[in-house]
């Protein structure tokens, strides 16, 4: 019996609550793979499907909030028939249980990764650092992290107001210290706002040599959203995934922004802080020829009105590039 057998659901979009969602999603797991729980607020729900797999970490109202109410990871590994491990938190537990290190050691003592050709660990704040922390227990794999934080241990990372709850955690012990668990991986994207203060410092704590940023500057708190919003973050998975990111592939994906709105309107409300009215103006043009803006419009006039009044002139629009 597989997952499209008649009598399996092929996704929980019938849940009402919280008890039916995971009685569907356990009737899904026992079919295809299994549904275990870890502890209260943990479980791990894995689908066997091929020799690849994805490893995500996801949050149940996030889980719960999208179409079919089924793992974003689920989606992307079904449509290429990949196998797929979710990890699953309900609330900001920050994957910070015993049960789920306890798992993790069972993986690694059965030699689980070893029977995958490749596998990915992805997740987004949170759960980016879950993916980065737990990634210890499969050598060789590929991670990519969306603004992970590196620790919430108040003696590291004391200077990131956030979360503040969260670090009475224990940090310290079992798989701990997120730049310290990467190390056997084979290449970790690292995806992040750098001109996000809190975030650019965990940032720069994940240093080894196989890092490579994906900046998304001016993207805002939480890049993940955004990218979903402009169709990016599934793309972007399975890039990595197949082994086909690179920097330069990166940035014709990132040229996606110049027709975000939110992205726009976040640099011109940098611009707009800043000294250099040509330059605002300049954006503002460069705006509107991808969006009617009516805000950024009046800005525009009147900008161009007090720019020529000081005898500076816009210069002329260039020609596309081929």
């Amino acid at each position: 019996m597989t997952m499209q057998d008649v009598n399996t659901p092929i996704d929980a979009a019938d849940a009402t609550d919280r008890e039916s969602w995971l009685r569907l999603i356990e009737r899904i797991g026992d079919e295809a793979g299994y549904f275990e729980p870890l502890g209260a607020r943990h479980w791990a729900f894995f689908v066997d499907e091929g020799p690849q797999l994805l490893v995500t970490f996801e949050e149940l109202g996030a889980i719960r909030a999208r179409p079919g109410q089924m793992p974003l990871g689920h989606d992307i590994a079904r449509r290429h028939g990949w196998s797929h491990l979710c990890i699953i938190a309900e609330g900001a537990t920050w994957y910070r249980d015993r049960r789920v290190w306890g798992y993790f050691d069972r993986l690694v003592d059965d030699a689980f990764f070893e029977d995958f050709d490749r596998t990915l660990f992805f997740g987004a704040d949170m759960g980016g650092y879950a993916a980065c922390a737990y990634a210890v227990a499969a050598p060789g794999t590929t991670v990519l992290a969306i603004r992970p934080r590196a620790t919430l241990s108040p003696a590291v990372a004391g200077w990131d107001n956030r979360n503040r709850a969260a670090r009475r955690q224990d940090f310290t012990s079992r798989y701990g210290y997120a730049p310290d668990m990467i190390d056997g991986a084979e290449r970790m994207f690292l995806v992040h706002d750098p001109a996000e203060p809190a975030d650019a410092m965990h940032a720069a704590l994940y240093r080894k040599p196989f890092v490579t940023r994906l900046d998304t500057r001016h993207l805002g708190p939480r890049p993940e959203i955004a990218l979903a919003q402009m169709d990016l973050l599934e793309p972007l998975i399975e890039s990595v995934a197949r082994g086909e990111m690179t920097p330069a592939v990166w940035a014709r994906m990132w040229r996606a922004r110049r027709g975000f709105g939110p992205w726009l309107k976040n640099v011109l409300a940098r611009l707009t802080q800043g000294r250099s009215r040509l330059r605002e103006a300049i954006f503002c043009r460069a705006a509107l020829a991808r969006q009617n803006m009516p805000r950024v419009r009046r800005r525009l006039t009147e900008l161009e009105t007090e720019l020529g009044q000081q005898g500076i002139a816009l210069p002329p629009v260039l020609p596309p590039q081929e």
